[in-house]
């Protein structure tokens, strides 16, 4: 079964990890149009691109607009939510963990 094949939930998203090693996580990305007051603020950057649909993130209070195939990082601490997006987007992350020494 392909990422695309996947429904989407009838609410919120959900997430399928389909890389994690010791400093990045690959995760893909279902959203339903019916979202929650989710607010993340998370420890790892993070680069994120829309695969399918379009959404509108705010970030730092600025409204963001992705089209499939854009694309933001988002530095590690910065908070952010996604206030709506298409039925059926998909996304792919990455998240880095910058924190472990060199």
């Amino acid at each position: 079964m392909g990422i695309f094949d996947k429904r989407p939930p009838d609410r919120d998203e959900i997430f399928e990890i389909l890389h994690e090693q010791k400093d990045i996580k690959i995760t893909h990305i279902i959203s339903s149009s019916k979202l929650s007051d989710n607010w993340y603020d998370q420890s790892e950057d993070e680069f994120v691109v829309v695969l399918e649909g379009e959404a509108v993130l705010e970030i730092e209070q600025r409204e963001i607009r992705l089209k499939k195939g854009e694309h933001i990082f988002i530095k590690a601490h910065t908070k952010h939510r996604v206030l709506s997006c298409s039925d059926n987007t998909h996304w792919l992350s990455v998240h880095i963990n910058n924190s472990t020494p060199i």
